[in-house]
C-alpha cells in the first residue's frame, strides 16, 4: 500500500532533481557561524536586508498610484492614504522602513568596525558595505522629496545647498541634483528617476557582491591571540536562520505598531514662493552635517568655513571607506584602541549634532 506521501514525495524529488534543494540544505546544514556570531550586533545586517526588502515591495505597492510632477505628486500621495485601501499603511511602512533601514546599516557598519571585521581577507567586504550605506542614505534622500510636501522641499533644498558647498564640483553636482537652478518639478522627476530605477539597480548589484563575499569569507571572529583556540561554531541551518527571523519578526512587529499610532504625516503642500519653516533641517541622518557647519566662522585661514567644513566630513568618510588598510595593527590580528577611540568619538559628535538640532535648533 502506498504512503499517502509519496506524491509529495515526487513532485519534491522533481525539483530537486532540477534546483538541487537538497545540495543546498545540506550545505546550509554544514556551515557554521562563530559563537561570536550570536551577539546582537552581528543581526543588524540581516535586519538591513530584511527593511530592504520592505522597501521594496510597498514601493512597488505605490507606485500603482503615486504620480510624479509637481503638479500631481502630492495629490498622488493624497489620494494614496485616503482613498486607497490601506494605502495610509502601506506609506507609512514605506517611510517608517526607510528610517529604520538608515538606522540598521549605521548600526551594521559601526558594529562592523568596532568589531574589526573588515581585516584581511574581508576588505573588499567592507568597502562594498560602504558603498551600501552610501546608497541607502541615497535613497533617503532623494525618496524624501517625492511627497512634494513642504518640509521634503526646503529639506530638499538645503540638503542640495550643502552638497554645492563641495569645492570645485559643487555648483556642478547641485545642478545635477536639482536639474536647474533652483529646487523645482523638475528635481522632483529626477529624484523619482534616481529613486525607483538608477538606485534600485545599483543596490542591488552592490548587494549581490557584498553577500557573495559573506558567503565566500563567512562571518569574521573577534580578535584573539593565536594560541587561543578556535570556539565551536553556531550552525547557520536552522540556529542562525530562526534567530535571524525572530528579529525579522519583531522589527516588523515594531513597524506595525509605529504605522498604527503613529502614521506618517503628509503635510502641507510644498510651495516654492513661501518661506521656509522654522527649524528646517534634512533627514537626521543627515542633520548632524548640517547642524556642524552652523557653529563654524565664516572664515577659517582664509577659506570658507563651509567649505572647511565640507572637507573635514569628506577626510572623514574617506577614513572609514578606507580603514581596512590604515588600521595595520588589526590586519595583524591585533587589539587597536587608537581606532577603536576614533570610532567612538565619531559616533558621539553624531550623537551630539543630532541632539543639538532637535532639542536646541536655535
Amino acid at each position: 500500500m502506498s504512503s499517502p506521501a509519496k506524491p509529495r514525495s515526487g513532485v519534491a524529488e522533481w525539483f530537486d532533481a532540477r534546483l538541487g534543494i537538497s545540495e543546498v540544505l545540506a550545505f546550509l546544514r554544514h556551515k557554521t557561524v562563530p559563537l561570536e556570531g550570536a551577539t546582537i550586533w552581528y543581526y543588524f545586517g540581516g535586519v538591513s536586508l530584511f527593511l530592504f526588502g520592505i522597501q521594496l515591495a510597498t514601493g512597488l505597492l505605490l507606485l500603482f498610484y503615486y504620480k510624479p510632477g509637481a503638479d500631481s505628486a502630492y495629490e498622488s500621495v493624497q489620494f494614496i492614504i485616503t482613498r486607497v485601501p490601506f494605502g495610509w499603511l502601506i506609506r507609512s511602512l514605506h517611510s517608517w522602513s526607510a528610517n529604520l533601514m538608515v538606522f540598521a546599516v549605521f548600526v551594521h557598519m559601526f558594529s562592523v568596525y568596532f568589531l574589526k571585521a573588515y581585516r584581511p581577507p574581508r576588505e573588499l567586504t567592507w568597502l562594498t558595505g560602504m558603498g551600501l550605506l552610501g546608497l541607502t542614505m541615497t535613497f533617503g534622500f532623494s525618496g524624501y522629496l517625492l511627497p512634494w510636501n513642504e518640509l521634503a522641499f526646503f529639506a530638499t533644498k538645503v540638503g542640495t545647498d550643502i552638497a554645492g558647498i563641495l569645492p570645485v564640483i559643487g555648483p556642478a553636482v547641485a545642478r545635477l541634483l536639482r536639474g536647474g537652478a533652483e529646487v523645482s518639478g523638475a528635481t522632483l522627476t529626477r529624484f523619482f528617476g534616481f529613486h525607483v530605477a538608477m538606485l534600485p539597480a545599483a543596490f542591488t548589484a552592490v548587494l549581490f557582491v557584498h553577500l557573495l563575499l559573506i558567503q565566500r569569507q563567512g562571518m569574521s571572529e573577534s580578535i584573539r591571540s593565536t594560541d587561543t583556540p578556535p570556539k565551536p561554531g553556531m550552525p547557520f541551518f536552522p540556529g542562525f536562520i530562526m534567530r535571524d527571523a525572530i528579529l525579522w519578526l519583531g522589527v516588523f512587529a515594531a513597524l506595525l505598531i509605529l504605522c498604527t499610532f503613529s502614521p506618517w504625516e503628509l503635510g502641507a503642500k510644498a510651495d516654492p514662493f513661501s518661506s521656509a519653516p522654522a527649524g528646517i533641517r534634512p533627514e537626521w541622518y543627515f542633520t548632524f552635517v548640517s547642524q556642524s557647519l552652523k557653529y563654524l566662522p565664516a572664515q577659517i585661514l582664509g577659506i570658507d568655513g563651509d567649505v572647511v567644513g565640507i572637507c573635514v566630513f569628506l577626510g572623514g568618510a574617506l577614513f572609514l571607506f578606507f580603514v581596512p588598510f590604515l588600521d595595520r595593527r588589526a590586519a595583524r590580528n591585533q587589539p587597536s584602541p587608537l581606532f577603536t577611540a576614533i570610532g567612538v568619538g565619531i559616533i558621539g559628535f553624531m550623537l551630539t549634532m543630532i541632539a543639538l538640532a532637535y532639542f536646541k535648533p536655535y
